[in-house]
């Protein structure tokens, strides 16, 4: 062994600690990581709810109907029943609808929502925001339902 292998060999270099500070970064990037996927995760969850959610208040306000137009043989919606309906059905979840109408035989529900973090809060990332549509359209037929 020559002098400069021993001198790389002995304790007390400048690089003392370094390995330390390369635990301390990984380590804080595997909990951002880790909180990324666990909220991001349960954003995900929180979304297929709001959405089952808004699919069902679609289906409170889509029989809402124009009892006087279903004897004509047309299928409409009375709008400010459709919007009650779907707010109704909403309320136990303090959720409130957007209801649309894009023709007289579909309602489309719209539902705005946040999922509170758990861990993205340690970054200051509170919530994220969800939304969830449902859409109900309205049907007639004796035995099944028309294909559109």
């Amino acid at each position: 062994m020559n002098i400069r292998t021993i001198r790389a060999i002995r304790p007390g270099r400048r690089d003392r600690g370094a390995i330390s500070t390369f635990v301390a970064i990984t380590a804080a990037s595997l909990v951002i990581l880790l909180g990324i996927v666990l909220d991001l995760g349960g954003r995900l969850r929180v979304m297929e709810q709001t959405d089952a959610l808004a699919q069902e208040a679609a289906r409170a306000a889509g029989q809402q109907l124009d009892r006087r137009a279903l004897l004509e043989g047309r299928y409409q919606v009375l709008p400010a029943e459709a919007q009650a309906a779907a707010d109704a059905y909403l309320r136990p979840y303090n959720l409130t609808a957007h209801v649309e109408f894009p023709d007289p035989g579909t309602v489309v529900v719209r539902i705005d929502s946040e999922y509170h973090t758990k861990l993205l809060s340690l970054i200051r990332i509170d919530t994220l925001p969800v939304h969830g549509t449902g859409k109900a359209v309205l049907v007639h037929g004796v035995t099944e339902a028309e294909n559109g």
